[in-house]
């Protein structure tokens, strides 16, 4: 059968949505029935089907046709990147005005690269490449770019199927030649199109690579090589290695939600507030607390049970040598293997904001101040040590499995803090906006990211070591409280949450509030920090 037969009204819609796609300015039907020379009833049906399908719009204003929106959705789908285009936007118009030449970003599709956004340099004489438009691999800035960041088996798959055609004199077909110059563009980070694909036009590439070292694409500035010197092209060559740093830094391969399908509910009742999970590596089993109906429960391999009730609310919790070490609104106590309290009356009362584990076996602890709160180790009369000074009140501390850093979070100004063993210096390692919700807990995996659950947000997330978000996980509640790693082989991860202030119609939807979930760490993508202080 001919590829033409029996696909007449298919080439007639393709010839419409073309004309359409072509005027930016929208079309009429009039102008669209002198452009595709269609009788009027032929296209008002197609323009009706292709409408109805959200393919095509109509402006009831100008009375025109415009291409519809969800064209652009199927546009979107089909590469999944919208996050690579608005990390780069900001990047492109700054290349723009920065060199007064067209800025684009390119992707690898296949053993070809597409442009993905341009934006137009201020010249009417300019590079205009279509974006949509694939181009060869080999002979584009954009491509020896990406060809370059790559690791060696990838790009000798792609480059064995390839015939290095000339397109023009320039065109590199040696070989051997174009793996000397992607060796050269990978040493100095970035790449040249010395009049390779379009004569009179140069352009100088750089590759963008996530923070997982994926290569993502590539940022490129082109125009015509009267303005584009070989020597304008090296001095920019390190602006576009910068710029796609940037745009690397804000991607991650791994910015992906967890459905709630992959959180399980503990079979265990509910607690009115649940927090400080605390997984004991020596009893193989997780404490934690709820706060308000004061308790301490177990889980381990016999079930969920509650294995002390105390006198007033539960402020902090923490693993103690001697057991549990409890801090409550009436005083402090050691909670033992055997479920018996050991008050501690010779403790001072304090404003005690928290309480961690240093890998030694101390214990920190997190104290009030008037402007803000104090950090340090905690004594046997319950005083701090050598404090270090917060100008807010924290919600949680945690110490790395090295014990060379402390962390920290401040739902306030939703903070994560971090400080060096025998530092003053507090530095913060990340940020968010309060409408992300209130950062509680924290937990740590040993490639160096710093977990916390977020009140109010529904989620819990994953900063990466430079403080860049890389993980988020949907959550079935809006109250997530603490989480901690656990297990026997620390490959669960624990996530505590709150039902005593969620809204009854939001508690509705919500069920599970207040009760204990669990994610193999297998889901997350994570390995879990294991103490070395094993009580």
């Amino acid at each position: 059968m001919a590829a033409t037969e029996g696909t007449g009204a298919l080439e007639k819609a393709l010839d419409v949505l073309e004309a359409i796609g072509s005027a930016p300015r929208g079309v009429s039907q009039g102008e669209l029935a002198d452009q595709v020379k269609l009788p009027k009833t032929t296209l008002y049906r197609i323009l009706a089907t292709l409408v109805e399908r959200g393919l095509v719009r109509r402006d009831a204003v100008g009375k025109v046709y415009r291409l519809g929106f969800r064209y652009l959705e199927l546009v979107r789908n089909a590469y999944l990147m919208p996050d690579l285009v608005v990390a780069a936007s900001a990047e492109l118009r700054a290349l723009r005005d920065l060199t007064g030449e067209t800025s684009y970003l390119a992707v690898l599709d296949g053993n070809q690269v597409m442009s993905l956004e341009r934006c137009d340099g201020a010249h009417t004489t300019r590079s205009a490449a279509a974006l949509g438009q694939s181009k060869p691999v080999y002979c584009t800035g954009q491509g020896k770019a990406i060809l370059a960041a790559m690791d060696d088996a990838g790009r000798d798959s792609i480059l064995k199927g390839l015939t290095l055609a000339p397109l023009t004199e320039l065109t590199i077909t040696d070989r051997r030649r174009l793996l000397t110059e992607l060796q050269i563009t990978r040493a100095r980070g970035y790449a040249i199109d010395d009049e390779e694909i379009v004569m009179g036009v140069r352009c100088v590439a750089a590759a963008i690579r996530d923070n997982a070292g994926n290569v993502r694409g590539a940022l490129s500035v082109a125009g015509p090589a009267y303005r584009l010197t070989v020597e304008r092209l090296e001095l920019l060559g390190p602006e576009l290695h910068e710029a796609a740093r940037r745009v690397g830094a804000q991607l991650s391969e791994s910015q992906v939600r967890i459905g709630d399908s992959e959180v399980t509910l503990v079979d265990c009742p509910w607690a009115f507030n649940g927090a400080f999970p605390r997984w004991s590596q020596a009893h193989g089993c997780l404490f934690w607390a709820d706060t308000l109906a004061p308790a301490i429960r177990r889980l381990d391999e016999q079930g969920e049970r509650i294995v002390a009730r105390l006198p007033a609310p539960v402020v902090a919790m923490e693993l103690h040598q001697r057991g549990l070490l409890v801090a409550h609104a009436a005083g402090w106590l050691i909670l033992d293997e055997q479920g018996q309290q050991h008050p501690l009356p010779d403790w001072p009362g304090k404003a005690l904001l928290g309480l961690c584990s240093h890998p030694s076996g101390s214990t920190w602890a997190c104290m009030a101040t008037p402007g803000g709160c104090k950090v340090g180790e905690l004594s046997l009369q319950g005083e701090v040590r050598t404090p270090w000074e917060f100008h807010e009140r924290l919600t949680s501390l945690c110490w790395g499995a090295q014990g060379q850093s402390l962390y920290a979070t401040g739902a306030e100004s939703g903070s994560v803090y971090v400080v060096a063993a025998g530092s003053q210096h507090v530095r913060r390692l990340a940020s968010l906006p309060k409408g992300s919700g209130r950062l509680s807990g924290l937990a740590l995996d040993c490639d160096g990211g710093v977990w916390t659950t977020l009140r109010d947000g529904w989620s819990l997330v994953r900063f990466s070591e430079d403080g860049n978000i890389d993980r988020m996980v949907g959550l079935p509640v809006p109250g997530p409280t603490d989480l901690a790693f656990g297990g026997p082989r620390h490959d669960t991860l624990y996530i505590t949450s709150a039902r005593h202030d969620i809204a009854l119609e939001i508690l509705s939807k919500a069920p599970g509030s207040g009760h204990l979930f669990s994610i193999q760490t297998e889901h997350l993508g994570a390995t879990a920090q294991v103490s070395q202080w094993r009580v």
